[in-house]
């Protein structure tokens, strides 16, 4: 035998391993398997020489022999590959015995796969593989019908083609199982470490030879009319989508139950012929028509133009639309294996080109930011996009008693309509990455692209609000409106980031877990910064406007007879060295509340009001004034002047005032339960009982005793 001929050679396997008794007996059974394949093997070859097109069909005994021998190779492969794995597993140190086997093994198997090959392309050219293809009608967009070969076999030749077909997936599944053992030695041999490893669907993920087979003839002839529309690339799409569907029902109604015969589970003929097209069109994607965009992309003289940006936009629009549609040709088909769709997947986007090609990722992603930026300009460009303009409905004097603090759409953060461009601009560009077959393509587009685009608006939004210089100059009411404008439009925008953080398309598309984290940060610092500056602004004013009063709060001259009520309260008008800084305050508040969301109006004010209770409070010269009962009465009524203010926007606002609430509350008390307090708090151990006692929380033993020595009693 032609096998046991070679057992002189080096990588015979009686070379390897003489350990023990039983190593003669299984070195001696691989070499006569690996003989038969050989001899099988040689015996195709020598036989092909013989054949030509005109017999394939005519001499129907030859071609049933070769077809029987080349199942016979496989079925050589398979006892091969079984004793293989029952050496490495029961004898798992003769590893240079399984790769001197492997070694012969895939020589043989280089030899053999190319015949069968072109054997089964002879067989498809005898039965008129591939059918001629009509011209469209490029004005009606319209082709005529092609016949389908492969449904029009009689039944003598569809018997050999089915044969043909089967022997080659045959061929293609034992290939695929040696893989799998392989891998699996590679991963536990360290002389195989730095080999090509295959995961365990390498030789099926990307489709069936058979069927690529049928894909290649086809694509020669598609190319012909491919070479007259490079400037009109939709016909190219529109073609391969034509033919390949032309083709669908004949390929899964001949080919589906031979699939499923050759026992390849999970495997779909529509899903593998819809593959092929979708690589084959990958291919002259990547020698015709890309280069040619890249170049005019990188040319100086054309770079930036226009048409350029367009050209490349509408090619990435015909790819997304097309694998839309070659998805649901190929979803037709029968359910996939979970551990095969995922490779079929990624194999089924015409975008998989860009996996190939990250350069050309990078311009694509670059084309996007740059249309995209040219419309926000044009965009920014007309002041109204930048004005809350739904907030200028209510009347600018009118605060309502209820307040919205569930924001969701842009109307509940009263941002500008530039945000909301911005937004759709963003997730339409994300959008199209979706159309990217792997994640770390997705992130890479996107970092380049809706990233940076939405980075740029929000140094816009800082800067606006910058050169108002809020914390330098007294507001005015454009600067209220331009700056709570800008604010609004960073809450909008974080809405929306954290939205897209929490939805499942985006988990995972960054390592850390969120790919606009940074951007999310960004914009909440950008928010409070701002507001600190509109707080700072406005309790800057009012201490200016008001700074006079509240150094002589407690000296005002008169006295006035207090019962257990003040009488004379309703009658008692604001102190006039207060007005002033009331009505600037009302004013700013009313357009705060007017411009401003209402979730960070909600804390603007309220930090307002802290801030000029501490301020009003801590600037009275407790201890060294006395308070008169009139100074009491005017204090009270200069207090309930500022409460007022905040009265529309909270029931109780004495809350957040606590400080002047509560020395009004020791103010007013009467003298002789002013006297015993005040004793009360002499005693280090009761002090602060005593005073939760009286519902005081804010003001301590020491403020509490200096406000009730700064009370003057009359009589």
């Amino acid at each position: 035998m032609r096998g046991r001929r070679r057992c002189g050679r080096s990588a015979c396997p009686r070379s390897c391993g003489r350990s023990n008794g039983s190593t003669p007996f299984a070195s001696t059974r691989l070499e006569a398997l690996v003989g038969n394949l050989e001899d099988v093997a040689f015996s195709i070859v020598r036989q092909a020489s013989k054949l030509n097109l005109s017999s394939i069909l005519r001499k129907s005994n030859e071609t049933e022999l070769k077809q029987a021998k080349l199942l016979n190779a496989v079925n050589a492969v398979r006892d091969i590959e079984r004793e293989l794995v029952r050496i490495r597993t029961s004898r798992p140190q003769w590893t240079s015995l399984i790769m001197a086997v492997d070694s012969r093994v895939d020589k043989t198997l280089a030899i053999l796969r190319p015949q069968a090959l072109t054997d089964y392309r002879a067989l498809l050219a005898a039965l008129g593989w591939p059918p001629p293809l009509s011209s469209p009608d490029t004005q009606n967009d319209k082709y005529s019908q092609i016949p389908n070969p492969l449904v029009l076999m009689n039944g003598e030749n569809k018997e050999k083609y089915s044969q043909s077909f089967l022997a080659l997936c045959a061929l293609q599944h034992v290939q695929a199982n040696r893989e799998v053992r392989q891998c699996q030695l590679a991963a536990a041999t360290p002389a195989w470490a730095d080999s090509k490893c295959f995961d365990k669907t390498a030789c099926l993920e990307n489709g069936l030879w058979a069927i690529d087979e049928l894909v290649h003839p086809v694509a020669s002839r598609m190319e012909h009319h491919f070479a007259k529309w490079s400037e009109q690339p939709e016909f190219i799409f529109t073609l391969v989508y034509k033919i390949t569907k032309d083709f669908m029902d004949g390929v899964d109604d001949i080919l589906q139950p031979l699939i499923d015969h050759a026992r390849l589970a999970g495997l779909s003929a529509k899903e593998s012929w819809v593959t092929g097209m979708v690589k084959m069109l990958v291919g002259y994607l990547e020698r015709q028509i890309f280069p040619a965009l890249v170049t005019s992309n990188q040319d100086q003289s054309t770079v930036g133009k226009p048409e350029v940006e367009s050209s490349w936009m509408h090619l990435n629009d015909l790819m997304i639309s097309f694998d839309k549609r070659m998805q649901l040709l190929a979803d037709s088909g029968i359910q996939k294996a979970a551990s095969l769709s995922e490779g079929l997947s990624r194999s089924l986007s015409v975008f998989s080109i860009y996996g190939e090609h990250p350069d050309w990722l990078h311009i694509w992603a670059t084309v996007e930011l740059s249309s995209a930026q040219d419309k926000l300009k044009s965009e920014m460009e007309d002041e109204t996009n930048w004005s809350c303009s739904d907030s200028q409905n209510d009347q600018l004097g009118h605060v309502e008693n209820s307040m919205k603090f569930l924001l969701s759409t842009r109307e509940d953060y009263k941002a500008p309509p530039l945000s909301e461009f911005v937004v759709k601009t963003a997730l339409s560009m994300i959008e199209r990455g979706r159309a990217l077959p792997n994640r770390g393509m997705q992130i890479q587009y996107n970092r380049s692209s809706s990233v940076k685009f939405l980075n740029e608006f929000f140094l816009v939004l800082r800067d606006r609000c910058e050169a108002l210089q809020l914390s330098n100059t007294a507001l005015e009411d454009q600067s209220i409106s331009k700056a709570s404008c800008a604010i609004n439009a960073a809450r909008y925008c974080e809405s929306v980031l954290r939205e897209w953080d929490e939805d499942t398309a985006f988990l995972d598309m960054d390592p850390q877990g969120s790919l606009f984290a940074g951007e999310t940060s960004f914009l909440v610092k950008l928010g409070t910064n701002y507001l600190e500056q509109i707080l700072s602004a406005i309790l800057l004013e009012f201490e200016d406007m008001s700074w006079e009063y509240v150094q002589n709060i407690g000296s005002w001259s008169g006295q006035t007879a207090l019962d257990d009520q003040i009488l004379d309260e309703e009658n008692t008008g604001v102190s006039p060295g207060f007005l002033g800084s009331l009505d600037v305050l009302t004013d700013r508040t009313t357009k705060l509340k007017l411009y401003l969301n209402s979730k960070d109006f909600l804390d603007l004010w309220r930090s307002i009001a802290e801030g000029l209770d501490y301020f009003i409070y801590s600037s009275i010269r407790w201890g060294e004034v006395s308070f008169s009962d009139t100074g009491v009465i005017q204090l009270r009524v200069d207090t309930k002047a500022l409460l007022h203010i905040f009265r529309p926007f909270c029931s109780r606002p004495e809350a957040f005032l606590p400080f002047l609430s509560e020395s009004l509350r020791l103010l007013t008390m009467k003298k002789s339960d002013a006297q015993y307090l005040l004793e009360m708090l002499m005693n280090d151990t009761s002090s602060d009982n005593c005073l939760k006692h009286q519902g005081l929380h804010h003001v301590n033993a020491r403020q509490a005793a200096k406000i009730l020595r700064s009370r003057k009693f009359g009589g």
